[in-house]
């Protein structure tokens, strides 16, 4: 199936590692030009120099929870040309009981998951309606949706990536530009393990067993018990930027195996 990216030119905020790196390989092969985004000139360069075979590959560091970073991260991706799709990849999360979670923590939660792709479609957006084409995804969670008593902060903080997804598609109603989010459910990632790690040691659990039972016990309502791959989310996410994807707008895209229990 041909995706039509060849040529385009996509940004992937942190996209040094996990889900936003699967989202560049993927990318990649489909002929797309990619921007690698990460916080460390260090970082970005070491995972440009990685996929430089695959394509055409930039890198530009900066902190999107940052207002002037955005701003700067904006200037370098115009030096480089029109963009045609924007995937608000960047986000944190802990595991911490509700009543221990700081009002500084809930802020950085807020700066970090959801003013970063506040601040880029704020950016972007307009350009991709005045060219009448134009792809916004934002990562947000099937946490989004089924709230986890030890990811409070992230769940709300990917509930309002969701509802802004749809606004934004409601602002960009009746052109060629369309705005989705995508709701991972466990994903082997960097990120993700450690989140496991930090879970078995909240239960007081031997991390192997817990590992091997996640299913069983805390996710018993997956319907492919198995933890996504990055691949299979990247996938979602290309697909959705592309053409052949235009009638999906303003949608929450699952990738979460079922673990959430609606047809809707």
């Amino acid at each position: 199936m041909d995706l039509k990216l060849k040529g385009k030119l996509v940004l992937v905020t942190g996209s040094t590692g996990g889900i936003g790196k699967g989202a560049v390989k993927s990318f990649l092969q489909e002929g797309a030009k990619v921007i690698i985004n990460g916080r460390t000139e260090k970082g970005v360069q070491a995972v440009v120099e990685e996929l430089a075979s695959l394509g055409t590959v930039y890198g530009i560091a900066a902190d999107v929870s940052k207002a002037e970073d955005c701003e700067r991260l904006v200037e370098k991706v115009n030096e480089i040309g029109q963009l045609d799709v924007l995937v608000n990849n960047t986000g944190v999360f802990e595991v911490k009981p509700f009543v221990e979670v700081t009002d500084a923590e809930w802020l950085d939660y807020y700066q970090i998951n959801v003013l970063s792709a506040v601040h880029l479609a704020r950016a972007f957006l307009p350009g991709m309606m005045e060219r009448n084409f134009g792809r916004i995804i934002n990562l947000a969670s099937e946490a989004g949706i089924k709230p986890y008593p030890e990811l409070v902060p992230y769940g709300v903080s990917k509930t309002a990536l969701i509802t802004l997804s749809r606004g934004l598609a409601e602002t960009a109603k009746g052109t060629k530009v369309t705005v989705n989010s995508v709701l991972p459910g466990p994903t082997w990632t960097e990120g993700f393990s450690q989140f496991i790690t930090d879970l078995a040691d909240e239960k007081g659990q031997d991390l192997d067993t817990f590992i091997a039972e996640y299913f069983k016990h805390d996710q018993p309502t997956s319907l492919i018990q198995r933890y996504a791959t990055v691949e299979e989310v990247a996938d979602t996410i290309v697909f959705l930027a592309s053409e052949n994807a235009s009638a999906i707008n303003g949608a929450a895209q699952r990738v979460e195996g079922g673990i959430i229990q609606s047809i809707l």
